[in-house]
């Protein structure tokens, strides 16, 4: 466990742990020494392939690993789900949700070559056991390998696409009953009218995303797009929405 006195930048590991502990997201001292190390080996592999934005580097433990973790405080992901990270950079959200979420099965795609390597040995470095890598552009998965069309309960992305485009891409690779999250941020209005017109089978639901201690998600209107599919409720996938926006 790492010492109160041990500084990560922005904000400390103790910190971290406790906004974590405070939005009902439990992390134990291997877990959270495993977030130690990939924030320290994604600083240190970002000045060489620039994995995330440099001007936000030096607050990669709450804008980024954080920010990641937050999908589980509005979003219900069944145990042992099939997970897609989409253009996944430097693993972000797909690494930090298996550090939190051992039990899911991620895959971790990217089209850049380099970018994909870098986020499958940090995946290593976790210990998790059910990670795998592609690099592929995503709109072209399913034709290329089909036997990944329908193959999984949530595609991931985070600030890859809007909202439409991100559907068209990877409509054919979510279950029937699996769904699409999303993590965006400002008025996205607009956007999800024009996803919602283009697929007028989908349920779209916007949550903002609000953690105790951790107010600069609400300053940035930082927010979830979840999208579910033909007879799926919502409630399915979202039930503890109002624990957590109550709090």
């Amino acid at each position: 466990m790492c010492k109160l006195t041990d500084t990560l930048f922005g904000v400390d590991i103790a910190q971290f742990w406790t906004v974590c502990s405070s939005n009902g997201i439990v992390l134990d001292k291997e877990q959270l020494r495993a977030i130690e190390r990939y924030e320290r080996e994604l600083r240190y592999w970002n000045e060489r392939i620039n994995l995330v934005s440099r001007k936000d580097v030096e607050h990669l433990l709450e804008r980024h690993i954080l920010h990641s973790l937050a999908v589980l405080t509005v979003v219900e992901i069944p145990q042992k789900a099939r997970c897609i990270d989409v253009g996944t950079g430097g693993g972000l959200p797909g690494i930090p949700l298996i550090i939190a979420r051992p039990d899911l099965r991620m895959t971790l795609v990217d089209s850049i070559r380099k970018k994909l390597h870098t986020a499958e040995m940090l995946a290593k470095h976790t210990g998790h056991r059910f990670t795998d890598a592609i690099c592929a552009r995503v709109e072209q998965l399913s034709e290329e390998q089909p036997v990944l069309r329908g193959a999984f309960d949530v595609v991931l992305a985070r600030a890859v696409t809007d909202t439409r485009t991100l559907l068209e891409w990877t409509r054919t690779l979510v279950a029937p009953s699996g769904m699409h999250v999303l993590l965006k941020g400002g008025n996205l209005r607009a956007e999800i009218a024009q996803a919602q017109m283009a697929f007028p089978d989908a349920t779209i639901v916007e949550k903002p995303l609000r953690m105790i201690g951790a107010p600069w998600l609400e300053e940035q209107q930082k927010k979830v797009i979840v999208v579910t599919w033909g007879g799926t409720p919502q409630s399915a996938h979202v039930e503890i929405a109002s624990q957590c926006t109550s709090q």
